[in-house]
């Protein structure tokens, strides 16, 4: 086969007779066949993040007409898509990032898979391709993961990124909603992300009059491809003046609202009290709702509001922000997410200004990036048990 051909996919396995209506997404028809030619697992050292995928794929075609069509776990492959594939032409494709990992007794777990899920689906909907059923696509990833198993080290900082993507495959050039999709989820075992301990990052502020990763009414709280592939050469232009990602902002005030690909978290001192405050960009619709974000603030309610702390998601602009690093009341800035937890900050530049994060010469990160990175690993890892820790066998089909 040429190179860059595409392998074709095995036949859709329909059900026997068109139904009366759709069918729905059903995890006990998984059909599964494995790899006759498994690989060696990657050395722990190579485990970069998506350098590696696993040995096998989760498939489940949809067509409008018979709905959702049998699961099946095959070996990884290309997959075949007519050259008019309406997510080629008009970008009809969203996707999650989410993990298992491997705790202390061997046991695998999931991290809040039904958030990553919930919104898996509302992104979907979206755009206008099938919405999904959350548990029942649990309970196929869980039976996917345990197929890989050997790809999840029992190692801390190490796990297994999953990656549910969903495409439009219908043919045709017309600019219409989908008839028909493609599910499929790849595995990449993944290592540490700060393999020697926390590297703080330098972001380049970018106004909205050059470029914008969202805006009202958009689809900036979705994770759909067209998010992300206008960011690139923004984010290129900012690491070729030295600086690791764009901090983005929205409006004429320069509102911050994301960092890269992270949520963003400000922790301030409270003017006349002796009081802090940790402050978020709100969910207006411009913002993504991190599961990682939802878990720093669940949890810096809990335990940094006794301690007498202020928690807000409230519109924070860079001149406060200035300010606050000029006067002293900034105390450190973190992003949050899947891949890295959190990522400690160092220093912003905003046009002419290179704002400081409160991290002394010495750090590598604050206080409170480094209690909310441990406080979240317990509870993945399931050192502190907690309903947000699942077990992959507590998933059943």
């Amino acid at each position: 086969m040429a190179p860059g051909m595409l392998l074709p996919s095995p036949p859709l396995t329909a059900g026997p007779t068109q139904p009366s209506t759709p069918a729905r997404l059903d995890a006990s028809c998984l059909h599964v066949t494995r790899t006759d030619h498994p690989s060696a697992i990657p050395p722990a050292h190579d485990l970069a993040f998506g350098k590696h995928v696993t040995d096998h794929m989760l498939q489940i075609e949809w067509t409008e007409t018979y709905g959702w069509h049998q699961p099946r776990i095959l070996p990884y492959q290309d997959i075949r898509l007519d050259p008019t594939a309406s997510v080629f032409h008009y970008g009809f494709e969203c996707f999650e990032g989410m993990k298992a990992y491997r705790d202390a007794r061997g046991r695998l777990r999931f991290f809040r898979p039904d958030m990553n899920l919930d919104r898996f689906s509302k992104s979907a909907v979206r755009i206008a391709l099938p919405s999904l059923d959350g548990a029942e696509l649990l309970k196929l990833i869980a039976e996917f993961v345990k197929v890989d198993e050997r790809f999840v080290l029992a190692q801390p900082g190490y796990s297994l990124y999953l990656r549910p993507v969903l495409v439009g495959t219908s043919q045709g050039l017309g600019v219409t909603a989908p008839t028909s999709a493609l599910l499929y989820v790849i595995a990449s075992p993944v290592g540490a992300y700060y393999s020697t301990g926390f590297n703080p990052i330098s972001l380049e502020a970018t106004s909205s009059r050059h470029a914008t990763r969202a805006w009202p009414g958009g689809a900036g709280n979705q994770k759909v491809g067209g998010n992300y592939a206008p960011s690139i050469a923004p984010e290129k232009a900012a690491k070729s003046r030295g600086f690791h990602q764009c901090l983005w902002l929205f409006g004429d005030d320069d509102a911050i609202t994301e960092a890269g690909t992270m949520n963003l978290f400000i922790a301030l001192k409270v003017q006349g009290h002796d009081r802090r405050e940790l402050v978020t960009p709100p969910l207006d619709g411009t913002i993504l709702p991190g599961v990682t974000r939802d878990c720093v603030l669940r949890l810096a309610r809990e335990r940094l509001v006794p301690r007498g702390w202020r928690i807000s998601e409230r519109k924070i602009c860079m001149a406060e922000l200035s300010e606050a690093s000029k006067s002293g009341k900034l105390v450190e800035v973190f992003g949050s997410g899947t891949a890295a937890v959190v990522s400690p900050i160092k220093a912003i530049k905003w046009r002419e200004q290179l704002i400081e994060c409160g991290l002394l010469p010495h750090q590598n990160a604050g206080k409170i990036a480094t209690w909310m990175k441990d406080w979240i690993e317990s509870r993945q890892y399931g050192i502190e048990e907690h309903e947000w820790s699942v077990a992959v066998d507590h998933v059943s089909r």
